[in-house]
């Protein structure tokens, strides 16, 4: 069964595409038709088995390919069931969903048709509106409910019937569906049956792979039997051999102890050498730091002589009056030049010689390829080479001198003269320049891959035929593509490249290789290499060559076709070319430009050079026997690309190019000026080389350790005059030892990058040691000479070390050391050896074993163990240096049947594993538990070795830093380390250090300490304040808290001294005790803080130049300007007439005395003239501002804490404050000088304007400078808005040392004593400017109270006018100017919303109703004018309509210098077209005219709705008590008279109110009800209510009566009554 699900699973799952409505008839179709006829085939299927099992033949392959394909056609119908079943299911969902909408639509449907019919009745059109597109978007989305309803539907009728064709086809099928499980059955069943027999056989197989192993496990067992008894008779018969090789040993030790005497008096010999050896060492140190110590003196000796030459002359010239800086400069200026002059000739005399060397090159070419000798030359002719050397020489020497040969490589004779000096600078030059002289043609780089490298190579060009055929870049839009990229490319844009959402960031090309290196070039040659660039980008890229550097211009060429497009992978190939003409290193960059951005590719050319070196400065041959030969190689090997000749040189052997070589060394350290100390080193140099020849051989390691000695004074600072002196000089041997004697092969070329190996034979004549120096001399004299020393043994010994010297090196105490010495024999019989250890030193060292045997010609290995006590010095005795440490100990090998022992010596340095730690105790005192104690102590290394140490096991409320207590200490070095102890809680602290080193070594350290919990806490204990500039303040905020509520330990730590008593609850004082003298502010010094809570502490600082440096720069200035005067007035007196000389000298005498005496005044008297407000000591301050250099103080401020409260202290009574509960609050006070000065009067920060009138303006030049090293942007602070002050002209920027004047403006409005400061802020600091300045006030009164003029009621286009009074009360003359807002241009731009459709709260505007004509409705006059003080100006304000309105407004400013409003009066009248008017009631209109529609009445009624007036009166009952009766709401109405000049019938106006009885019984009282009123008067008209008692107060009352007003004409007002009762104010 699980094959058939195997194959069934094969089939592709049908897609889930029944979710989309539109598609039921594809999921019909899936069903293939074939499932018919498969189900006709399993329907007879009972027939075929019948048949089957009579004939009993198997199924076909065809038949089980059948039988396969219709189990997949009934899994797939399976599946088409489900998914059919599950879309009908969902339909069926969504249709009831659909029905519930249709239903919630039609009931929606149905409230929005009732609604419009209630709107409908109403007449409420607006309300239809929305409900009629209301009910249409529901009549449209039921309607398309019903489409989606029927669509469904139907889409469910079909998926119901392809459901039941699915089921008919299943139901055909439902045979062929039996059969299918039958087989599967049967099928699982075989299965079972073939693991059932596969499980036996597996069982059967292991049973006989058991029964194998046992096998093998009995045969193992009787093998190992065999092999113990096979090795029992070996080792029986090994036990046999030992027996007899004792015998034979005994003899050995007997001849080994006849030899130890002898060895005992050789190593006495020895150890008498090498203390010989290093005294001579000692004295050779002690001389060279004597001549160097003499020549530091000689330098500083002149150096002081010159600086004491420059001071006479500076004094001199000062004597006489002159300028000494100017003269300096001119002395220098000079001396410079003469320095020019001197390297121009010295550069000449280089070139010349580098001439002459190339001449003497060219000779040994052409001498070398010419072997003949050419016929001599006629004695009377010289060569111009001839020619041209001798003038060289005569010009660098002046005088000829027979050169000799300057080594004896050259042997051929020269046919010119030059001093030995030239001679090494010319061959120098010769070996510098040598590189050229090859031919420029040949080329020593070989291509890699040929191509590019061919002569005949020529750049890609593409053919004629080629680009006529076929364009490059195909259609046209590639060649529009390609052409902008090229012109992007070439005008050098960058792009940016982004792919796949990604954007290319790096190198657009990687080459290959990376770096370009021309390696050991030659001068002329060529040399080519070829380089690929790799498109390393995301997509296409361009390339495009930059060119190189102007460096390597002359140099290098590049070949590079542009391959154009590149995808990504691609690479293009670039050729480099280079051609040398000077022999020089060259380094740069070859740029490229790509489409992406530039990248270049790194290119180096390095020339020729020779490095040298022997792989060994010693050759120890050890021992052997006279008569041997024993051959040593050593390699000489060149790592450099230039060739050279060599020699290997006994040392003893003179060679000239010694001296050449020493000499030129000396030139490159010597100045040439020096003549007279350069010609003291080169006799000194020489008395050295002459004497070398007497010294003995032990001084050639004495001098070569001198000169590793001082170059290393020369690395530690020490001058290097005659270290050079000391390492070349080489001295011989006093006599030439013949054991020692070089191979074939001592001369001859060295290549480039080669190694030759030579041969040492040492052939032993004499038993004893016997060494020799070698040196190798060099034809190239920029090599030095190489030196080396061999050293052998010669005894008659069978038996020898091969290092007889063992080396420890440096040794601890009670350190276990091993090593392993070799035992060499030339015996051909066994040897018995026996190793001794000096009896002085057995109990510190051992060799084991003690006694061994050596066979026939070959080694033995001895363990050597030390393991030294600390009673090594007592014990070793003489072996032992107690100074230097040095143990040198001898070991003897005592060899049978020799009487001369083989000896050798043991050398180590022991030194102790001691680490001090001093103190040997810390005591840290009292400590709270906000701070940390730092104390140092010192760590010292008693040791010669470096040892690695740390501190284990620290408390967490200890630190130790540096590295956390970790790290390596050197050899007696002492380090410096901070312990850092900050407690954690009150109590008393007794603990250990613990200093382990690394071999587990403990050095401890005991400590104590209190521990401090104190009542009060900082918020920070440690400020650092930025760096503030002089007179700038930085702020700083903290907090002191008071958390001590409970004195409950259990629960929490309680403030304590160590053990003692915890610290009282409740209010706890603080104060802050600041050292004198310090720019530091504290706010509060002293204060209280309660249980829980915590005060606010600011702390300032304000950098400041102490007042005693200011008065003596001020006296100074002041002592130098006296100074002047009375040199003016010598001056003076000295021009007078000869016959009042005498009385000018008395003159002159008495001044003098003056003078003296008032300078000899004290200081005291001086300053206390001084002010600081002075001329003098601001002008002082300023000058040392801009020459301040900066300062940084650091403060420590106490904070002492006591219990109680500061007001509870008696009069000066202190309290108690404890000095262990001291809080400490550590300040960083960094000051600097200001970036920005004040340049302008001299340099004063504060800004007086003075008196200034208000309205007027003030101006002030402040000139500020910038004497920072870097450029500024200024920021300023915010002035006052609505200050006077005024920052006109504000600069952002201000470049160093510049100048920028600031324009200050001070506008006071009012009589006020202003101040403001001005900071101008840097990145670096801040400067503040202090503005001050007094404003005089300009004050008026006016005569009209409250601002308001009203004009009343006026006849259209007639006018009435109104007069005020304006009152001086200032001292100064007053401008003024009377603006209406009317007129004002400011009102008329303004833009907002009109008047009428604000609400009254929001209506701010004052200009009402204007005039139809455009004249103005009010009028002033005067307009303007000038008030003299103290006087008063009448002013007439005319008020004319030209029509009918109430709400005719303005507003007049008095505006004063013409900028202040003093006064704003509110004009208001209204205008009439006849002369009765109404005023009274609530407003119903708005205060303005507008363009509203008037109501469509019908043609019957508007004459009535014309006449009739509405006017509303609104009465509030205030019934706040319901006990007692509140007085009646009462209003009024005025009925009034116009006065006019216009003729008239009627002088009065009559009024008269009807329905007076209906409004009486509606509680309305009205009186007067009729009346008349004359011209120019009015009459008032109260209404009073009272509630009736059948009032509802729920619903408010309303009345209506008419009001008739009959003058000139006849007007009818309806006064509307509304009455409510109100209960609350």
């Amino acid at each position: 069964m699980e094959e058939d699900e195997k194959l069934l699973d094969d089939k592709p799952l049908v897609e889930d595409d029944t979710e989309e409505l539109e598609d039921p008839e594809v999921v019909l179709d899936c069903v293939p038709r074939e499932a018919e006829q498969k189900a006709g085939l399993g329907s007879s299927c009972p027939g075929i088995e019948q048949s089957k099992d009579k004939q009993k033949l198997r199924l076909t392959a065809q038949e089980k390919m059948q039988a396969s394909l219709l189990r997949r056609d009934l899994r797939h119908l399976d599946q088409l069931h489900e998914e059919k079943d599950l879309f009908i299911q969902k339909t069926r969902g969504e249709l009831r969903a659909c029905r519930r909408r249709m239903e919630l639509l039609v009931k929606q449907q149905e409230s929005v048709a009732a609604e419009m019919a209630a709107e409908r009745a109403a007449n409420n059109m607006a309300a239809m509106g929305r409900l009629e597109a209301a009910l249409q978007r529901l009549c449209l989305e039921l309607e398309n409910e019903r489409d989606l309803q029927a669509r469904m539907t139907a889409v469910l009728q079909q998926s119901q019937s392809a459901l039941w064709q699915i089921e008919v086809q299943e139901g055909q099928l439902e045979d062929a569906r039996k059969s299918a499980q039958e087989e599967a059955a049967a099928a699982r069943r075989g299965l079972q049956e073939r693991a059932a027999k596969q499980l036996h056989r597996e069982m059967g197989a292991s049973r006989k792979a058991e029964r194998n192993r046992l096998l093998r496990a009995r045969r193992c067992v009787h093998l190992q039997k065999e092999l113990g008894l096979r090795q029992q008779k070996l080792v029986e018969e090994a036990q046999k051999n030992h027996r007899k090789a004792l015998r034979f040993l005994k003899v050995s030790l007997g001849k080994i102890r006849e030899q130890e005497q002898k060895e005992e008096l050789e190593t006495r010999e020895h150890v008498r050498r090498r203390m010989d050896a290093v005294l001579a060492l000692k004295n050779s140190i002690s001389a060279n730091r004597e001549t160097l110590r003499k020549f530091q003196a000689w330098a500083q000796a002149k150096t002081e002589l010159a600086e004491q030459k420059a001071q006479a002359e500076k004094k001199a010239i000062l004597a006489q009056g002159g300028d000494a800086f100017k003269h300096l400069c001119h002395q220098r200026r000079r001396q410079e030049l003469e320095a020019q002059n001197r390297a121009f000739e010295e550069e000449q005399k280089h070139r010349k010689q580098e001439i002459v060397s190339r001449l003497l090159k060219e000779e040994a070419v052409e001498d070398r390829r010419r072997p003949r000798p050419k016929p001599p030359r006629p004695t009377g002719q010289r060569s111009l080479r001839d020619r041209t050397w001798s003038y060289v020489a005569t010009f660098c020497d002046g005088q000829s001198t027979e050169a000799p040969p300057c080594c004896p490589l050259e042997n051929r004779p020269r046919s010119y003269q030059s001093s030995p000096l030239l001679t090494a600078i010319s061959s120098e030059s010769v070996q510098g320049d040598g590189s050229s002289l090859g031919g420029e043609e040949d080329t020593l780089a070989w291509p890699e891959i040929p191509g590019l490298w061919k002569e005949d190579y020529k750049p890609f060009q593409v053919a004629k035929e080629d680009v006529d055929r076929k364009p490059v870049g195909g259609t046209k839009m590639d060649k529009d593509i390609l052409a902008r990229t090229v012109q992007r490319l070439r005008s050098g844009l960058i792009h940016k490249q982004v792919a796949s959402g990604r954007e290319f960031r790096g190198c657009p090309f990687n080459s290959k290789p990376k770096f370009i290196h021309f390696k050991d070039f030659d001068v002329g040659k060529v040399y080519k290499k070829k380089i690929t660039l790799i498109n390393a980008t995301y997509t296409i890229n361009y390339c495009k060559l930059v060119g190189v550097e102007e460096s390597l211009q002359d140099f290098v060429h590049v070949d590079f076709d542009p391959p154009g497009p590149l995808s990504a992978g691609m690479s293009c190939e670039v050729l480099v070319t280079f051609k040398p003409m000077i022999n020089k290193d060259l380094e740069g960059n070859v740029s490229f430009l790509a489409q992406t951005g530039r990248f270049s590719v790194p290119l180096k050319c390095s020339t020729k050079k020779c490095s040298l070196s022997l792989d060994k400065e010693l050759i120890d041959f050890g021992s052997y026997t006279v008569g041997e030969t024993a051959i040593r190689t050593i390699t000489l090997t060149n790592t450099g690309g230039l060739g050279t000749k060599f020699r290997f040189l006994l040392a003893s052997e003179p060679c000239k190019m010694d001296t050449s070589q020493s000499a030129l060394k000396l030139s490159s350290i010597f100045m040439y000026e020096d003549k007279s100390f350069y010609d003291k080193i080169t006799t000194s140099f020489s008395e050295h080389q002459t004497e070398g020849n007497e010294s003995s051989p032990t001084d050639v390691p004495s001098q070569k350790e001198s000169g590793k000695l001082d170059v290393k004074e020369q690395e530690e600072g020490h001058p290097i005059e005659g270290v050079t002196l000391t390492t070349i000089m080489t001295i011989p041997p006093n006599e030439e030892q013949m054991e020692f004697s070089l191979g074939e092969i001592t001369e001859g070329d060295i290549g480039p990058f080669s190694s030759i190996k030579v041969p040492i034979i040492f052939t032993p004549i004499v038993p004893g040691t016997v060494y020799n120096s070698f040196k190798v001399v060099f034809k190239n004299h920029q090599c030095p000479t190489l030196y080396f020393k061999v050293v052998g043994v010669a005894i008659d010994m069978p038996v020898w070390v091969p290092k007889p010297n063992v080396d420890l090196k440096i040794c601890m105490y009670d350190r276990l050391y091993q090593d392993s010495i070799l035992v060499h024999t030339r015996s051909k019989a066994a040897l018995r050896l026996k190793f001794e250890v000096c009896k002085e030193l057995r109990g510190h060292m051992e060799l084991l074993p003690e006694t061994g045997y050596i066979q026939a010609l070959s080694s033995y290995s001895v363990q050597l163990k030390f393991l030294p006590r600390h009673s090594l010095p007592e014990d070793a005795g003489k072996y032992f240096d107690k100074e230097t440490r040095v143990l040198e100990a001898p070991m003897t090998i005592r060899v049978a049947d020799q009487i001369k022992p083989v000896g050798f010596t043991v050398h180590a340095v022991v030194t102790t594993s001691d680490l001090e730690l001093s103190p040997a105790g810390l005591d840290f005192g009292y400590c709270t538990i906000y701070e940390a104690i730092r104390t140092q102590i010192s760590l010292c290394n008693h040791s010669l070795l470096p040892q690695e140490f740390g501190f284990v096991g620290l408390p967490k409320f200890v630190d130790i830093q540096p590295n956390d207590g970790f790290g390596t200490i050197l050899p007696l070095e002492t380090l410096q380390l901070d312990v850092i102890f900050q407690p954690t809680k009150a109590k008393e602290y007794n603990f250990e250090l613990i200093c382990k080193s690394e071999i587990n070594r403990c050095f401890k350290l005991a400590c104590r300490a209190v521990g401090v919990y104190p009542p009060l806490e900082l918020s920070h204990y440690q400020i650092k304040f930025a760096a503030t500039s002089l007179y700038d303040t930085s702020v700083a905020t903290l907090y002191v808290i008071n958390s001590h509520q409970s004195m409950n330990s259990l629960t929490h730590s309680v403030p304590r001294i160590g053990s003692e008593d915890a610290f009282p609850v409740g209010p706890t004082s603080f104060e802050f005790l600041l050292p004198p003298d310090s720019p530091i502010t504290i706010s509060p010094l002293v204060g209280t803080v309660w249980p829980g809570k915590r005060c606010l502490v600011r702390v300032a600082f304000r950098p400041v130049l102490p007042s005693e440096l200011i008065h003596q720069e001020a006296f100074q200035a002041l002592s130098r300007k006296a100074d002047i005067k009375s040199s003016l007035k010598e001056t003076a007196t000295q021009r007078k007439d000869q016959r009042r000389s005498s009385f000018s000298m008395l003159r002159l005498q008495n001044q003098d005395r003056l003078l003296q005496a008032s300078a000899s005044q004290p200081p005291e008297l001086q300053k206390e003239d001084l002010a600081s407000s002075s001329q003098e000591y601001q002008s002082a301050q300023a000058s040392l501002t801009r020459s301040f250099q900066g300062k940084f103080d650091k403060f420590v401020v106490p904070c002492v804490v006591a219990s109680g409260d500061t007001k509870d202290r008696k009069g000066t009574e202190m309290l108690s404050f404890s000095p262990h509960n001291t809080l400490y609050l550590e300040l960083w006070c960094p000051a600097v000088a200001p970036s920005i000065v004040v340049t302008s009067d001299k340099g004063k920060t504060v800004i007086n304007f003075g008196d200034i009138a208000a309205g007027h303006r003030g101006i002030k030049k402040v000139s500020i400078q910038n004497i920072s090293p870097e450029d500024l942007n200024l920021e300023y602070s915010m002035l006052n808005p609505d200050g006077p002050f005024v920052l006109l002209n504000p600069t952002m920027r201000l470049p160093s040392g510049k100048t920028q004047v600031l324009d200050l403006s001070f506008s006071p409005r009012e009589s006020i004593l202003a101040q403001e400061t001005l900071d101008i802020i840097t990145k670096k600091g801040t400067l503040s400017l202090a503005l001050m300045g007094t404003g005089v006030a300009s004050t008026i009164t006016c005569s009209i109270e409250g601002d308001v003029l009203n004009m009343g009621y006026v006849i259209a286009r007639e006018s009435v006018s109104l007069g005020f009074k304006l009152q001086n009360n200032s001292l100064l003359p007053i401008k003024f100017s009377m603006q209406l807002d009317s007129l004002s241009s400011r009102s008329r731009d303004k833009h907002r919303l009109p008047q009428f459709l604000a609400s009254p709260d929001q209506r701010t505007e004052v200009v009402g109703t204007q005039n139809y004509s455009g004249q103005s409705v009010f009028s002033v006059v005067p307009a303007k004018g000038v008030m003299e003080p103290g006087k008063a100006q009448d002013f007439t304000v005319t008020f004319s309509p030209d029509h009918e309105s109430l709400y005719f407004s303005d507003r007049l400013q008095v505006v004063l210098f013409e900028k202040k409003v003093s006064h704003c009066i509110l004009l208001k009248g209204a205008a009439r077209e006849h002369m009765m008017f109404v005023e009274g009631g609530d407003p119903l209109d708005v205060p303005v005219e507008s363009l509203t529609m008037i109501p469509a009445f019908d043609l019957e009624h508007r004459e009535e709705a014309e006449e009739l007036k509405p006017i509303l009166v609104t009465l509030d009952y205030a019934q706040l008590d319901p006990d007692t009766q509140a007085p009646p709401a009462t209003r009024e109405l005025q009925v009034g008279c116009i006065r006019t000049t216009q003729l008239s019938a009627k002088k009065t106006v009559e009024f008269s109110m009807d329905n007076i009885v209906a409004l009486q019984h509606k509680g309305f009282t009205i009186e007067p009800s009729k009346g008349s009123v004359e011209r120019g008067q009015t009459k008032a008209i109260s209404i009073s209510w009272m509630p009736p008692i059948d009032f509802d107060p729920d619903h408010p009352l309303m009345a209506s009566a008419l009001l008739q007003l009959r003058g000139d004409v006849k007007e009818t007002y309806k006064v509307l009554f509304v009455a409510q009762v109100v209960t609350g104010p």
